[in-house]
């Protein structure tokens, strides 16, 4: 199964990539997100701490997340609960 979602970035202070990461760990499915940076379309993991970094998230950010596998209604949910 893959969805795809389009959200409006919005966190709080005290959230963070490690955080966000390590929730993302407890799913099958793979996650991905995109969000155009600098001129140039990025997709990265949301597994992935490094790529978490390079993206550059912020409040306001307008991003598209992927998720592929047989858990991905659930782990679209607890990507959206958390970036929004």
């Amino acid at each position: 199964m893959e969805i795809n979602q389009e959200i409006v970035i919005h966190i709080d202070e005290e959230q963070t990539i490690v955080e966000l990461s390590d929730k993302m760990q407890a799913y099958d499915s793979e996650i991905y997100l995109k969000k155009m940076y600098r001129g140039v379309l990025h997709e990265i993991n949301l597994k992935s701490l490094l790529g978490l970094i390079t993206i550059h998230l912020g409040n306001g950010d307008e991003v598209l997340i992927r998720v592929v596998g047989h858990d991905a209604d659930l782990a679209l949910q607890a990507v959206v609960d958390y970036l929004t």
